[in-house]
Order: C-alpha cells, then sequence, then structure tokens
C-alpha cells in the first residue's frame, strides 16, 4: 500500500502552498494539476488516486494546490507564471526535493514547460498530458479558440460556474467513462478546488498565456500524451508541442477523453510508468550542470550621456555614475536580477522571470530620475548559453538590439516577453515591427505602459 503524508505547507513569500507526498522511491515526481485542484479530494477522484499510487509504487510524488486554489492560502489565482513557479520551488524545496521529473496536466503544462527551461537543474524529466503551449487562435495556430468566443463562453457561465448540475455535465464530457461515482467526486473535486472568482481569473490568465517561443529550450526527456479526441484541449495543440520539443515522445492515445476514467487507466498509467523509469535509468542522479537556460536579459543606458558628462565635468560625471549604479544595483537586489556586465552606463542583466525583469526595469528608470537622468531600456525572454556561469548567445544580443530601438525613458520587450507575463498586470503598447541588426527575421515590439510601473 502507498504510503501518504498528511497535508503539508510550504511557504513560498508571503503564500502558504499546501502539498502531499505519496510512495517513497528513488526519484520524485513533481505533479501540477489542471486549472484547480484540492490535494485532499484528490484522492477522493478513481483516477488520480491510481494515478498517484502507481506513481508512487516505483517513485515519490508531490502534488500540490497553486496558489488560491484547493487548500492553499487565498490569493490571486491569476498570478503570472514565474510566481506559480516560486511555488513550486518553495514545495520542492520543503519536501527536500533537489532534482524531479514535471508532470503538468492540462493547464498546468505550460507552467511547466517554464519551469523545465527555466530551473534545468531542477528538472530531469518532464510529462505534458492534455496540455497546450497556447489557447487562442492565431494565423500560425489554427486550431486555438477565438478570444471573443472564450469571452462570451466565460460570461454565459459566470453565474452557474460551481454549479453541481453544469459541472456534472463538464465531467461526463471529458470523462465519458466515468461511472456515476467517479463523475460524483469529480464535481466535488472542481467545486472545492476554487471559488468562482477564482476559476473565472485563472481562465482568463491562461487564454492569454504563450510559451511556443519557449519550447524548443526543453532540454531533457519530454513525454506528450494525449487523447486524439480530446474534447477540451484539440489534439493538433498535442502534436504541436511533441513537434516543436527536442527529442519528445509522443504518445496519442485512443478515445474521446481529457480526464481519464478508470476504464481507461490503464494503458496510460503504463505508459507513464514506463517512460519516467527509463529515463530515470537514463539520467540516474547524475548531476550535470546545464550549458542552457531560458532567462530574461534586461539592457538599461543612460540617455545622453556623453553631453551630461560634458555638462558637468569628469569628477561630476564620476559621482553621478556611482549613485546611478548604486540605485541600479538596488533594484536588481529587489528583484532578483542578476548583474551580468556594467560597461560604462550601461547594465547588462539577467532575471529568471520576465514580469521580474520588466518591473525592475520600471523601477530603475523611476528611481534615476531622481538624479535628473533619463534611461532606456529592452528586454528579450530566450534561451541563453551559460559560459562560466553568466548568460550568452544570441537570445543576449537579442535584447541587445531590442535596446537600442528603445525611446528615452522607455522600457521596450519583444513579443516573447508579452507572451509570457499573462496575469502579471503589466499593460503595453505595440511599437510595430522591426528590424534588429545582425538578429534574422522581424521582430514585433512593446512598450510598457508606465502607468503600470510598481
Amino acid at each position: 500500500m502507498t504510503m501518504v503524508s498528511e497535508v503539508r505547507y510550504a511557504r513560498s513569500g508571503d503564500v502558504n502552498i499546501a502539498y502531499r507526498i505519496a510512495g517513497d522511491g528513488p526519484f520524485d515526481v513533481v505533479f501540477i494539476p489542471g486549472t484547480t485542484s484540492h490535494v485532499e479530494l484528490s484522492w477522493d477522484v478513481p483516477f488520480l488516486r491510481a494515478l498517484f499510487e502507481r506513481i508512487g509504487s516505483f517513485a515519490r510524488v508531490i502534488h500540490f494546490d497553486k496558489r488560491g486554489t484547493g487548500m492553499s492560502d487565498a490569493a490571486p489565482a491569476d498570478s503570472p507564471l514565474e510566481v506559480r513557479m516560486d511555488d513550486v520551488r518553495a514545495v520542492m524545496d520543503a519536501a527536500g526535493s533537489q532534482r524531479a521529473a514535471v508532470y503538468g496536466v492540462s493547464e498546468g503544462a505550460a507552467m511547466s514547460i517554464l519551469f523545465a527551461a527555466t530551473y534545468p537543474e531542477r528538472a530531469w524529466a518532464l510529462v505534458l498530458q492534455g496540455g497546450e503551449a497556447r489557447a487562442l487562435w492565431a494565423h500560425d495556430y489554427p486550431w486555438g479558440e477565438h478570444e471573443a468566443e472564450v469571452r462570451a463562453a466565460i460570461d454565459a457561465a459566470a453565474p452557474n460556474l460551481n454549479d453541481p448540475e453544469r459541472l456534472a455535465g463538464r465531467a461526463r464530457e471529458a470523462s465519458p467513462n466515468a461511472t456515476e461515482e467517479e463523475v460524483t467526486a469529480i464535481v466535488n473535486y472542481f467545486r472545492h478546488g476554487a471559488s468562482p472568482g477564482a476559476r473565472i481569473a485563472l481562465v482568463r490568465m491562461n487564454m492569454s498565456i504563450d510559451v511556443r517561443h519557449v519550447l524548443p529550450a526543453i532540454q531533457i526527456p519530454t513525454l506528450v500524451l494525449h487523447h486524439a479526441e480530446d474534447p477540451w484541449v484539440p489534439v493538433e495543440a498535442g502534436r504541436f508541442l511533441a513537434r516543436q520539443i527536442p527529442g519528445a515522445t509522443y504518445v496519442e492515445l485512443p478515445g474521446r477523453m481529457h480526464i481519464p476514467a478508470m476504464a481507461d487507466a490503464g494503458r496510460y498509467l503504463d505508459e507513464l510508468q514506463r517512460f519516467l523509469e527509463n529515463a530515470w535509468s537514463a539520467a540516474g542522479d547524475q548531476e550535470r550542470e546545464p550549458d542552457r537556460v531560458l532567462a530574461t536579459v534586461m539592457f538599461t543606458d543612460i540617455v545622453g550621456s556623453s553631453e551630461r558628462a560634458a555638462t558637468i565635468g569628469d569628477r561630476g560625471w564620476r559621482e553621478l555614475l556611482e549613485q546611478h549604479h548604486e540605485l541600479v544595483r538596488r533594484q536588481l537586489m529587489r528583484y532578483r536580477g542578476v548583474e551580468v556586465d556594467t560597461a560604462g552606463d550601461g547594465f547588462f542583466a539577467s532575471f529568471d522571470g520576465p514580469a521580474r525583469a520588466i518591473r525592475c526595469a520600471c523601477a530603475i528608470s523611476e528611481s534615476v530620475g531622481g538624479l535628473g537622468l533619463d534611461v532606456r531600456a529592452g528586454l528579450h525572454t530566450g534561451e541563453c548559453e551559460l559560459v562560466d556561469g553568466k548568460v550568452a548567445g544570441i537570445a543576449v544580443h537579442t535584447g541587445a538590439r531590442v535596446a537600442s530601438e528603445a525611446h528615452p525613458g522607455e522600457v521596450l520587450v519583444s513579443s516573447t516577453v508579452k507572451d509570457l507575463v499573462a496575469g502579471s498586470g503589466i499593460q503595453f503598447e505595440d511599437r510595430g515591427v522591426a528590424e534588429l541588426k545582425g538578429i534574422p527575421g522581424e521582430w514585433r515590439l512593446f512598450a510598457v505602459e508606465r502607468s503600470q510601473d510598481d
């Protein structure tokens, strides 16, 4: 019988994250649930119980409730992905897990993808079940939903979002082979997993997420599981994930379902166990230093520095630069930025989250304004090489070129950065398409609306 812990709590910033552990195997699996969850009631859902018991028979599975859902503290449920990644790290630390296979289901897939690319030293395998890189339609993503239709569906469902009959209908749609007892358990799980307001906030945030640019940065063994007639997430979304993630294993399971019933669990669990055990055998506990990482790079420089230096003289300029550098470093510390290089009046820094990078750039602009200085900043998120612990490569060059396009006092970002900060509250103005010197292709750039600064 699988050993199961009581509900425990990990501290992530000011929020307590509820988690449980099942099993005591040689390696860890962190289960990242879909939109909502409940760490106690999940064990009443037959398929989830079977899933945790199966993984717990050969590994240690850690599952948790995202902030604002289930038994975790009330908090904005639509917190950006990087904040929710902090929650994953907090749970892993509390559970004593240095490295784990990350297993993301449905809405949890995007966060799992971003986590695996950003913290490759903490993830040795990735599993994505019924997931998608993007929810909305785009000309190069034709199976996505149209935004107007999604918003209309949210508005229509809002008055009775947690109504038991409505949820029962959704459960039967997602799990048509489920028994009535299974349907009742799923309904209970969903009803107690999130309040109607939290659920709506999550859906609105999730429809804006786009992690397509992150997929090529995944460096670890990956399994993509998708049902051929998934009624909630089109099978094309799963196939797209598998095509874009280097070396991914794709298993397309038969049937029209999003949540397997116990009657459907056998092959699903077999595929999962086979992949995890094989991936662990290949990786073992050989810890290797990652040579690439997903990071957000920020470049800043002072506008009109030569003219200002000529006006106040060499000594005055040195003193002003020292004050500028002190203020910049203070903000880097506040927002967990890493100073990579400083040349003259410019800073180059890296971050593990794009929203933090944006807020840091805005804070720098505001703080140095008190010195009578005006700075411009450019940001880009991409796969970076690690050279002597510092980021390098084409993503870094792209960030520098974005900065060169910024106007005085402006924080300019690439579309990749914009796509990853859904739920952060940061707003943008479209600056159109630009050609970045030495960087292939055309790049759509966005300026941060300064009313969002903090």
